[in-house]
């Protein structure tokens, strides 16, 4: 190959970059991405960007040393438009194309979107770039104590509901399923998981949707969440935490097969060999996953088979995700089915502290743990080992 192109320029996109220079392509390499900034770290804008302990400078994730070194032609501000996998034609929004002998998928996944008519009123920030945050914080900064709403309990929703307690605002959680987290990590450990907000003084709704938003004002700021169930919450910001989607929409046209993302084998290559995808947007034999692990680890293998022209390794990797919310670092490695049963093996809820085993058929399938960073390691390299293919 003498040219490839990397669409997306965040966490997937950068490793991509990473992999094909340090496996020996020396061709042309272009990266866009539809933000102005250099790839920069997502996980500290719900964290220590929010609360002010971490600066812009310090979410980089490329110094710019290894960005010389990398050697490319950066495209920042641009939206790939349109993707001719016959002609490998790459086209932008500012009208011009990119003629490619290869192409990486990077783009990532957007913010959902409450549903309804009309577009959301001020202050009700989505959280997924750094212009999403910068946009908080400047709402909570408007003035005091603010009432804060966040709709959805998950990973971001949890995480920002903590941000935004400790810098003193009044916050609610609104969680349409019966329990935060039930998906992840089964209705046991998802409901020890809920005693985490009341310990920092949010309150945690449960059980109910929201019916619409309630806005007034000169500037149609939003003023309150009507919830399905009829309750009214007053509220001076509204961050919507719903989930994301992958974006697939510019590939519509493309001849690629999609489905909950791009659809590829489990090297990430798509029926088009020349043409892999990584990261939020690669739905990678059947599995999607939105960790930053996963950004991480996939590039390397997907870069192999597109040198190669062919799927010649698979990526097989540990599921593994962490987030700090309230105080508590909780990591999750492995893979729970319904059913598994969580046995706590060290520590206890009532100390947030503790370290639990999912079981299947008396094995372990996956473990959990809150501030219990060092056996978490130990158990996670253990299945880990227990995960990899045995040679006959």
């Amino acid at each position: 190959m003498k040219s490839v192109t990397v669409i997306g320029a965040s966490l997937a996109g950068l490793h991509a970059a990473r992999a094909l220079r340090s496996q020996g392509y020396d061709g042309r390499l272009t990266i866009v991405g539809d933000e102005h900034h250099r790839p920069y770290d997502r996980p500290p804008l719900s964290k220590g960007f929010l609360t002010g302990t971490t600066g812009q400078d310090q979410l980089a994730l490329a110094d710019a040393e290894e960005t010389a070194e990398l050697d490319a032609e950066w495209l920042l501000g641009t939206r790939a438009t349109r993707l001719d996998t016959g002609s490998r034609t790459v086209h932008l929004d500012t009208g011009r194309t990119l003629t490619t002998d290869g192409v990486v998928l990077a783009t990532g996944a957007t913010p959902r979107r409450l549903p309804g008519p009309g577009s959301p009123p001020p202050g009700t920030p989505t959280l997924r770039t750094l212009e999403d945050a910068r946009a908080l914080r400047r709402d909570l900064a408007r003035g005091g104590s603010a009432r804060v709403t966040v709709i959805g309990g998950g990973f971001l929703g949890a995480e920002v509901a903590s941000s935004c307690a400790a810098l003193g605002h009044d916050v609610t959680v609104v969680e349409a399923a019966t329990l935060p987290l039930i998906p992840q990590l089964g209705h046991d450990m998802a409901e020890l998981c809920a005693r985490l907000p009341a310990d920092h003084g949010v309150t945690l709704l449960t059980g109910t949707g929201v019916a619409r938003l309630h806005s007034a004002g000169a500037d149609d700021r939003v003023t309150a969440v009507e919830l399905a169930d009829g309750r009214l919450l007053p509220a001076d910001v509204v961050v919507v935490g719903i989930g994301v989607r992958p974006a697939t929409d510019w590939l519509a046209d493309s001849g690629l097969p999609l489905g909950n993302g791009v659809r590829c084998d489990a090297g990430c290559v798509t029926p088009i060999p020349a043409v892999v995808a990584v990261g939020d947007v690669a739905n990678v034999d059947g599995i999607r996953a939105e960790h930053w692990t996963n950004a991480t680890e996939q590039p390397a293998t997907a870069v192999r088979n597109l040198l190669a022209g062919h799927t010649a390794a698979a990526h097989r990797a540990l599921p593994y995700f962490w987030s700090d919310q309230y105080g508590v670092r909780l990591q999750f490695a492995g893979r729970r089915l319904p059913g598994d049963t969580p046995r706590i093996l060290e520590g206890s809820p009532d100390d947030r502290s503790l370290l639990a085993g999912y079981e299947r058929d008396g094995r372990t399938t996956a473990v959990l743990a809150l501030n219990r960073p060092r056996p978490f390691l130990r158990l996670r390299r253990e299945l880990a080992r227990a995960a990899q293919p045995t040679s006959a």
